[in-house]
């Protein structure tokens, strides 16, 4: 369960990050879609080529972790780095999906313009599936930990 569950977040880093580097490489295809806009359709955001290459290393790193802690026969990351990635990721994802209370998240007030649509039906719920499958693996994770070092 624990490596499909992992292998699954591997996957769709992967997927993600590949759109960022498209992006950065100058492809156009969704990339409208993704910024958030205002009641007038105006850009919150104007992320540049830079952007999308930092997300899609980050994106990249996520899948690593995640490949390297579950699946990986030589998982030599030190306890420190397992247990910051295992905070971090779902935190990250589980504040996305809430938002920043204006444009973007759950809990967003601007609803009508087609990003907010688009973020209500699909980013945001991504974003949360990332961080419960996340805490999942850090909680499977600690109760195997618990088991070992009992043992």
């Amino acid at each position: 369960m624990k490596s499909t569950l992992a292998i699954l977040l591997i996957v769709i880093f992967s997927i993600l990050a590949l759109i960022h580097f498209y992006w950065a490489s100058g492809g156009v295809w969704g990339f409208e879609s993704v910024i958030p806009t205002n009641e007038q359709g105006q850009q919150m955001l104007s992320p540049q080529t830079f952007d999308s290459i930092i997300v899609g290393s980050g994106l990249t790193l996520f899948a690593a972790f995640y490949w390297i802690t579950f699946i990986s026969a030589n998982r030599k990351l030190p306890f420190w780095v397992r247990i910051i990635g295992l905070w971090a990721v779902p935190l990250i994802f589980g504040l996305r999906a809430l938002g920043d209370f204006k444009y973007i998240g759950f809990f967003k007030q601007i609803k009508s313009s087609e990003f907010a649509k688009t973020d209500t039906l699909f980013f945001s719920p991504l974003c949360l599936i990332i961080a419960i499958v996340g805490f999942k693996l850090l909680y499977k994770s600690r109760q195997i930990s618990r088991k070992t070092s009992s043992i």
